[in-house]
């Protein structure tokens, strides 16, 4: 089993859709280019950012191989596979060719809200299925349940392959106290560009980042910063990036992100319905950002 796999910046991938709503390949391998040539740590596909509950099955499997095919093997790849059906995810887990692919991200089960002990017994199913290494994903803003610190660590301790978490419930308490209870070959990774400073100084392994699409650049070497102790360079960094964590959210994810890579030239302003593109607005005030960070 490998450990400390998803360290640093993990960028959260979008899915470019040309004008007319296809997927468009070019522009993602254009994108995929630019990350890695960029310097991020590894790759977070088909998940939230990437609005995979719009993908059919053949689109997912064709980002899929398009990612591992221009990764070439150089960064880790983790790739979400969770949902509100325990039987159902390990269904799909069994049925998927998880070649090229080093972790699965599996998120806490949403809308039918299940106590801690039901996340406890989700989770375990899903470890005891799992060809891979799992990442557990705790972000009850979506999902309407907050897996508690102690359920997170009873996990952790009990579940070998189960060898991190993204948390994103907001709450840096909560962080702290998975940091105390934690055994070491578990890590925690940040779900929240925002907290991303404050968790890697509380101890977090990195980031799976929205925006790290966008400027991946200058985001890991805020964490590089800061892994090697030099926090006030590190915080003057974050604090370049305050007001556009809140911008690239206001209007929902990944609406702000793919704003901000249609103005860097990457890809068109295009998602799937229910969502739609940030407003006018808030793309004139982001494209303002950043064009003072460039300088």
């Amino acid at each position: 089993m490998r450990y400390h796999i998803f360290r640093g910046l993990g960028v959260a991938v979008v899915t470019p859709f040309t004008l007319d709503g296809a997927v468009d390949y070019p522009a993602l391998k254009r994108l995929i280019r630019y990350q890695l040539d960029s310097g991020v740590d590894f790759l977070c596909i088909l998940a939230t950012t990437g609005e995979t509950p719009c993908l059919t099955l053949d689109e997912k499997n064709k980002i899929t191989e398009l990612v591992k095919e221009e990764n070439k093997g150089l960064v880790p790849i983790l790739k979400y596979c969770g949902g509100n059906n325990t039987a159902q995810v390990i269904e799909e887990m069994k049925a998927t060719d998880w070649t090229g692919i080093d972790g699965i991200l599996s998120i806490c089960p949403y809308y039918n809200k299940p106590s801690q002990e039901g996340l406890y017994q989700h989770f375990k199913a899903i470890a005891s299925a799992s060809p891979l290494p799992v990442v557990m994903y705790n972000v009850p803003g979506r999902t309407g349940v907050n897996m508690k610190a102690e359920t997170t660590v009873r996990l952790a301790h009990d579940c070998e392959n189960i060898v991190g978490i993204k948390e994103a419930a907001g709450s840096l308490e909560q962080v702290d106290e998975i940091i105390k209870g934690k055994p070491d070959r578990f890590d925690i990774i940040s779900g929240d560009d925002a907290l991303t400073f404050s968790m890697i100084a509380s101890g977090a392994a990195g980031v799976i980042s929205v925006i790290g699409n966008a400027l991946p650049r200058e985001f890991s070497r805020m964490i590089r910063l800061e892994f090697q102790g030099e926090y006030e360079a590190a915080r003057r960094i974050h604090h370049m990036f305050t007001e556009l964590y809140s911008l690239l959210f206001v209007d929902g994810n990944p609406a702000g992100v793919k704003a901000l890579l249609n103005d860097m030239g990457y890809i068109e302003n295009v998602l799937r319905l229910p969502l739609v593109p940030t407003t006018i607005k808030t793309k004139e005030k982001m494209a303002d950002i950043l064009k003072e960070i460039r300088i």
